[in-house]
This record gives C-alpha cells, sequence and structure tokens, in this order.
C-alpha cells in the first residue's frame, strides 16, 4: 500500500478513487491533481513509483490543506463558535444538528440512540 501524507491508500484501487482516501480531497479535487500531475487516472496506486508518490504528496502539501491541518483548522473554527457562545456553538455544545434541520423526528446520527422517555399511560391501560 502506497503510503501518501501519512495515510496509506489502497494499492488495488484506480488512483482517482484512492486519493479519496485522503481527509480534505474528494472525486473532483483527486481529479484535478491526476490531470495537474499527468498521473493516468486509471492507474492503480499500486503501480505508482517511489519519484511519482513523492511528487504527489509534495503537490498535495504544497497546494491543498488536507489532513491534519485540515482537521485542525476545521476544529478550531467549531471551538470559536463555542467559545463566542453563538447559535451555531450551542448546537456544536449540545449535540444537536446545526444547520436547521428538524428534532423532533430525526436526527439520531447527531442525538445518539433513543432514550426512551416514561410518558403517559395508553387509554386501553387505563380501562
Amino acid at each position: 500500500m502506497p503510503r501518501v501524507i501519512g495515510v496509506d491508500i489502497p494499492a488495488n484501487k484506480r488512483l482517482e478513487i484512492s486519493l479519496t482516501y485522503l481527509y480534505g480531497i474528494g472525486r473532483s479535487r483527486a481529479l484535478e491533481v491526476c490531470d495537474g500531475l499527468g498521473l493516468d487516472r486509471g492507474l492503480k496506486a499500486g503501480d505508482l513509483t517511489e519519484e511519482q508518490i513523492t511528487t504527489l504528496a509534495n503537490h498535495l502539501q504544497k497546494n491543498y490543506t488536507v489532513e491534519g491541518n485540515l482537521r485542525r483548522q476545521v476544529a478550531s473554527a467549531i471551538n470559536r463558535l463555542r467559545d463566542i457562545s453563538c447559535y451555531r456553538g450551542l448546537r456544536h455544545r449540545r449535540g444537536l444538528p446545526v444547520r436547521g434541520q428538524r428534532t423532533r423526528t430525526n436526527a439520531r446520527t447527531r442525538k445518539g440512540p433513543k432514550k426512551t422517555v416514561a410518558g403517559k399511560k395508553s387509554v386501553k391501560g387505563m380501562k
């Protein structure tokens, strides 16, 4: 498995797909990088030479914010929102959806598994 910027990318997949395993590199950016460096998109990542891997890593670090730096940027942006106590920061702090989604139903990804609350007894149970 080739190692690019501290991440093992799958050797048996096409280069354009393998690059998406890097945080901050999606499909369109992977295609952009391949075309910019003149690498064949269909080439398997395992077939890259050491020289191509180093030029790829240097190009990514020089021109794009990826992996650790991007993770730090995102975390610091969220911490800034929390610190200034804006609405979005409060939503992050409470672990609720941030971008206006409904929470009465759905939102299970952010809220976690259901916490059942004891409610009223049904009419049938009262008879």
